[in-house]
C-alpha cells in the first residue's frame, strides 16, 4: 500500500470523527507509521500539523452549523470539542475574524477549509546519497532543550548557536565509540508536538553534571549524507524517499540523529549524515 492510499485512510477516520474524538495514534496505525512519523508524512505533504487541520475542519463545519440550525453555540462548541465557550470564542474568531454571535446574527461570510486528499508527486531529479545499515545498540550524553515541532520559526540551529564552546569540547572529551563526532538528536515525542533535542556525542563514559544520558536500541537505519541545507534534506527525505523506498519510519521510541563532523556545526551550508530509523514494509 503506498504512502499517499495510507494518509488518505488516515484523513478519512479524522473526517469521519470531526464530531467526535479523534485518536490520532489511531489515524497513524490505519497510515501502517508511528504517531511521530504520520505527523511528519502529514505535514510534508499537506504544510501543516494534523491537529491544525482537525481544528481548521471543526471550526469550519462549526460556522456552518452556527448558519444553518439553530442549535445553541454552547451546544456546537461542545461538538467539536471546545469545553468552554470562552476557548470556542477564541478559536472561533482566531480563523473566522468575528465571533460566533456575530456570525450567527449577521450571516456574515466565514472562512472555512474544505476536506482535503493528498496526492503525493514523487520528484526524485536530483540524487541522494542513501545506504540502509545495521547499527548496535548505542549511548549517547549531552545537554538538551526541549521544543516543539508545531513552532512557525526552527529554534534549534539557535540551540546550537548558544552553546559555549566549552560545552563542545567537555562533549567532545566523551566520544570513544562511533561515529566520533557531535551529534543532534530528536527524542521523546510527546504526541502532543513536544520533544527533547540533543547536542551530545556517542560514549560509554557516565553523563557529567549537567549532561543527560539517552539509550538508542540496535535498529536498522537508512543513513543520507549530504552537503548543504539540512531542512530541505529532511523534507527531500520524507516526501520523495521513504513513500517510494518500501520502507517506513521505525517506532517513536527510536530517534532521528544528525551526525555533524568536528568543527562543522550547523550553519548556512555544511557537511552532516542524517540517520532515520525504518523498518522493512
Amino acid at each position: 500500500m503506498d504512502w499517499e492510499t495510507r494518509l488518505n485512510r488516515a484523513l478519512d477516520y479524522i473526517e469521519a470523527n470531526l464530531a467526535d474524538e479523534i485518536d490520532l495514534r489511531h489515524a497513524a496505525a490505519l497510515a501502517l507509521c508511528s504517531a511521530n512519523g504520520f505527523a511528519a508524512m502529514f505535514l510534508m505533504a499537506t504544510g501543516m500539523q494534523p491537529q491544525e487541520y482537525i481544528r481548521r475542519r471543526r471550526l469550519s463545519l462549526a460556522a456552518l452549523d452556527l448558519q444553518d440550525s439553530d442549535r445553541s453555540i454552547i451546544d456546537i462548541a461542545l461538538t467539536y470539542g471546545y469545553s468552554s465557550p470562552t476557548a470556542f470564542n477564541r478559536a472561533f474568531q482566531r480563523q473566522h475574524k468575528v465571533s460566533p454571535s456575530y456570525a450567527r446574527s449577521r450571516k456574515t461570510p466565514l472562512i472555512t477549509y474544505p476536506r482535503i486528499s493528498i496526492q503525493i508527486q514523487l520528484k526524485g531529479e536530483d540524487m541522494m546519497k542513501v545506504s540502509i545499515e545495521q547499527k548496535p545498540a548505542f549511548t549517547f550524553v549531552g545537554i538538551k532543550r526541549k521544543f516543539r515541532n508545531d513552532s512557525v520559526e526552527n529554534l534549534i540551529p539557535a540551540f546550537w548557536s548558544e552553546t559555549p564552546p566549552e560545552t563542545y569540547q567537555m562533549l567532545l572529551s566523551l566520544r570513544d565509540t562511533e561515529p566520533y563526532s557531535l551529534i543532534g538528536a530528536c527524542t521523546d515525542f510527546d504526541g502532543k508536538h513536544e520533544f527533547n533535542y540533543y547536542i551530545a556525542t556517542v560514549t560509554t563514559k557516565e553523563a557529567p553534571v549537567g549532561c543527560d544520558k539517552y539509550r538508542v536500541e540496535a535498529a536498522t537505519w537508512a543513513v543520507v549524507e549530504q552537503d548543504g541545507d539540512l531542512m530541505q534534506l529532511v523534507e527531500r527525505f520524507w516526501k520523495e524517499w521513504l513513500p517510494s523506498s518500501g520502507y517506513r519510519r521505525a517506532g517513536e521510541e527510536i530517534p532521528d540523529i544528525e551526525i555533524y563532523p568536528d568543527g562543522d556545526m550547523p550553519k548556512g551550508s555544511f557537511t552532516y549524515q542524517l540517520w532515520f530509523p525504518v523498518v522493512k514494509e
